[in-house]
């Protein structure tokens, strides 16, 4: 069986507002709003349509922060934290073979930093990422990007994300579907027995 993986909040779980929180200037009356603002170009980001220097730049002015760019690259990339649950899954489904593919929006930044900060990722031999791709979940071209670069065959293939809407789209491209929460792990291994592997 092929094993596609969203990489935040199944793999790893993060917390942007924390870290980011440093960079704001000690008067700063609207925090939320400017963390919030971030996300404004997050979709052009992930897509890779911005450069990441353009990207930090333009985030650092909304913050107010007189961080340097590397301090953020640095709060940017310290997130995330393991979900060990899942990756107990993701070692023994290596261990039996099977084919695992990330397959996740995320941006330049983030990677390849993740797949140095946590070895495990390098269980996963294939990858099909949102900045590389052109395109972001939950749009159907990153899903036609996924079957036409690693040869997917959807009955054979088995998808979890932890958003719905990106679930939706793995459905309609005929995929096995589970929507993943942090907090109901057990409902994923339920998903998961149900399947011969």
């Amino acid at each position: 069986m092929t094993f596609l993986f969203d990489i935040g909040r199944v793999l790893l779980d993060f917390d942007f507002e924390s870290s980011l929180s440093r960079l704001l200037p000690p008067d700063c009356a609207d925090p939320h709003e400017r963390l919030s603002r971030l996300l404004e170009r997050k979709d052009e980001f992930e897509s890779g349509a911005i450069d990441p220097d353009e990207y930090v730049n333009w985030a650092l002015g909304v913050l107010g922060s007189s961080a340097t760019p590397d301090e953020f690259r640095h709060a940017w990339q310290r997130i995330f934290k393991p979900n060990q649950a899942m990756w107990e899954n993701v070692r023994n489904l290596s261990a039996s073979g099977h084919r695992l593919i990330l397959f996740s929006n995320t941006n330049a930044i983030h990677c390849p930093w993740l797949f140095g900060e946590y070895p495990e990722f390098s269980l996963f031999h294939e990858a099909v990422l949102s900045f590389e791709a052109g395109a972001i979940k939950p749009h159907p071209p990153i899903y036609q990007h996924a079957l036409d670069k690693h040869a997917l065959v959807p009955r054979e293939t088995l998808y979890i994300d932890d958003l719905r809407d990106n679930i939706a789209t793995g459905v309609e491209f005929g995929f096995h579907c589970h929507q993943y929460q942090l907090r109901d792990h057990a409902a994923f291994e339920n998903w998961l027995s149900s399947f011969p592997i």
